[in-house]
């Protein structure tokens, strides 16, 4: 492993690998002999940051249903068995049942590591890693992954104990307890889901446990129900929440057998979205908007932390709606809950960080993000809803949604990508005050924001530079007909003077 490349590993606060082969130009980096040593860097980081010896330690360890799951997931055991640490196998579960098991009075881990790559392609897989202060930060990734380059562990004389353990039923117990005591149903207080038809897209990820655990108990009819065994090759759509092809497919669903509401969660169960009774679409703008419906009649006032790329009719929703406070932050999951979580430790209350993507985490829930308990949070709100004769879409009602939007990614030709994508948005920002009717939009935390108030254009655009790719992604928004086209076609006239970016893809 002299010559091994552990920094290619880390992405952000997760460890992400190619780990199968079968995809031309990507070499296998993440094999069982990696992910051993990875098992071991983690328990010996785990026993420095508790001061104890690695032999003191629980870890609980899960995995998604990727193929390489089972052969990554016996490697990682047998890397911290041989330092003493007792094991927790889990087998199939999802990520946020992972953090909670460190937390639980079942188990108390003292830390916990989920063998997911989320929706990426069926080669992928990583770790991602658990205390009971919840997911790892950037620093902890490099910490660990410096202790496995020198991979130099002291083997206990005896090997820890390695116990299955069926945590999801417990997990999911917990969500069916929390329906329950939410709803507070006279009649149904156990079934409170009772003569609703409920469905769950999984995506042949982790989630299908949700059907069988948390709604069947309630009452729920989820007949019609697609995708919910574990199959790695993801035969029928990618496990996404923002995948076209996988949101068609639960809103067919939902329409098809005539269901009150639909789910659909991604691979490992972090991120969820929702479809309403007339096959509509609930996520992005949409589910953030309804969420903070809910989260702001519980706290009023408080403050929603999302990312970026947010409209301005969520913002106009949530503040002048909702009389609440929108807090537009960065993109990336971890950016959103850390800056909601310093809000909060600043005195600014903050009940809620999402993202578009689907990953939301709220105060109430340790701040994790969690798609099985968000979408249980839009539960509770159909079954009141249910009970007072209303639509839980009702509560987004007056929410303004664009007429158009896009999303363009522009590849960067350049070794030193980021500072040639700075220098853009540098330059970008000299060229919007240039333009009658573009503004920059202040408190951005991200790139450039400019609105684009000409009435041929009536909207908006946001140029950033991607967190680890050297790509430049581009949003665009407008309230009237044919305005993307109007902003993508003064912007193109702009990037036209860098050499280094592919063009191609600006088919505006």
């Amino acid at each position: 492993m002299q010559k091994f490349d552990w920094k290619k590993l880390q992405n952000g606060s997760d460890i992400r690998g190619v780990a199968l082969e079968g995809v031309a130009d990507e070499p296998v980096n993440l094999t069982p002999e990696v992910a051993k040593i990875l098992g071991q860097a983690f328990a010996s980081w785990l026993g420095q940051k508790l001061g104890k010896n690695p032999s003191e330690l629980s870890i609980s360890l899960g995995r998604d249903s990727r193929l390489s799951g089972p052969s990554l997931l016996s490697a990682v055991t047998e890397g911290i068995s041989l330092l003493g640490s007792k094991v927790y196998n889990f087998d199939i579960a999802s990520t946020p049942a992972m953090f909670m098991s460190t937390i639980t009075s079942e188990l108390s881990c003292d830390g916990a590591i989920m063998l997911t790559a989320s929706h990426l392609p069926f080669n992928r897989n990583g770790l991602k890693f658990f205390t009971k202060e919840g997911g790892l930060n950037k620093g902890d990734i490099t910490d660990i992954l410096n202790l496995a380059e020198n991979n130099n562990f002291s083997v206990a004389q005896q090997k820890g104990s390695v116990e299955k353990y069926d945590f999801i039923s417990v997990y999911a117990q917990g969500l069916v307890e929390k329906v329950r005591e939410s709803v507070n149903h006279q009649e149904h207080f156990e079934k409170p889901l009772q003569g609703l038809k409920i469905i769950v897209d999984a995506g042949n990820g982790a989630g299908g446990f949700y059907a069988e655990k948390v709604l069947k108990p309630l009452g729920a009819d989820t007949e019609g129900s697609q995708f919910l065994d574990p199959d790695g090759t993801f035969p029928n759509h990618i496990p996404n929440p923002e995948n076209e092809a996988a949101m068609q497919s639960i809103c067919q669903a939902v329409v098809d057998n005539k269901a009150d509401f639909g789910i659909i969660f991604d691979t490992d169960v972090d991120r969820g979205a929702a479809v309403d009774s007339s096959g509509k679409e609930l996520n992005r703008n949409r589910l953030i908007a309804l969420i903070s419906a809910i989260v702001l009649k519980e706290h009023p006032g408080s403050t929603i932390v999302t990312d970026s790329i947010t409209s301005d009719g969520l913002t106009t929703f949530i503040e002048e709606e909702l009389n609440g406070v929108h807090h537009r932050f960065k993109r990336g999951y971890k950016n959103v809950i850390n800056e909601s979580v310093r809000l909060n430790n600043e005195g600014q209350e903050s009940w809620l960080a999402i993202e578009t993507s689907g990953h939301g985490a709220m105060k109430e829930n340790y701040f994790l993000d969690d798609g099985a308990y968000l979408v249980t949070k839009l539960l509770i709100e159909l079954a009141n809803c249910q009970q007072q004769g209303k639509v839980l879409t009702d509560l987004i009602a007056n929410l303004k949604e664009p007429k158009e939007s896009k999303e363009i990614r522009l590849k960067i030709y350049t070794e030193n990508f980021k500072d040639y994508g700075n220098q853009i948005i540098g330059k970008l920002k000299e060229f919007a005050t240039s333009k009658e009717n573009w503004e920059i939009v202040p408190n951005n935390y991200e790139g450039v924001r400019i609105s684009c108030q000409s009435p041929d254009e009536d909207g908006w655009l946001l140029l950033r530079l991607s967190l680890h790719d050297p790509v430049i992604p581009i949003n665009i928004e407008s309230n009237v007909s044919g305005g993307v086209n109007q902003i993508g076609s003064k912007l193109l006239e702009f990037l036209k003077g860098f050499e280094s970016l592919d063009l191609t893809v600006f088919d505006v």
